[in-house]
């Protein structure tokens, strides 16, 4: 019995649209349509229709579930800041890249003026990352 190799899934990315949604209902917990199209940059002012359709689509692909309130959809998000960061990261190094995450490095390095303060900064958090996975690695 031969067995077809599973294709890969493709995890959707949020539009920017939907990432400034979602930036809003990070910073609120949740909202509702009006209240989440308040929060947006007023210029020009955000339309209610389109955020209503908006979060909808975004419910759609798993970035956010609602709940009633009343008679009202409060919508919350279902993924976190964090979660988008790493995969939009991963996008970034696979596609531009070739999964190397030191030549991305490199060209975030030598493209733009990192002030030394900033490279103080990568330099300890590069280190505090290698003192928590020895950490964790002793611990199993």
């Amino acid at each position: 019995m031969k067995y077809r190799a599973r294709p890969k899934v493709k995890i959707a990315l949020p539009t920017d649209g939907e990432l400034i949604i979602l930036d809003g209902l990070w910073e609120l917990g949740e909202g509702t349509v009006e209240e989440v199209a308040n929060w947006l940059p007023s210029n020009p002012r955000a339309n209610y229709k389109t955020v209503q359709s908006l979060l909808r689509i975004m419910e759609s692909k798993g970035f956010v579930q609602h709940k009633m309130r009343g008679r009202a959809f409060v919508f919350m998000p279902c993924v976190t800041r964090a979660e988008v960061g790493r995969l939009s990261t991963k996008r970034v190094v696979d596609r531009n890249f070739q999964g190397s995450h030191s030549a991305m490095l490199m060209n975030l390095l030598d493209s733009n003026h990192i002030k030394e303060d900033e490279l103080d900064e990568l330099e300890r958090l590069i280190q505090q990352h290698r003192e928590r996975k020895i950490k964790d690695g002793a611990s199993r």
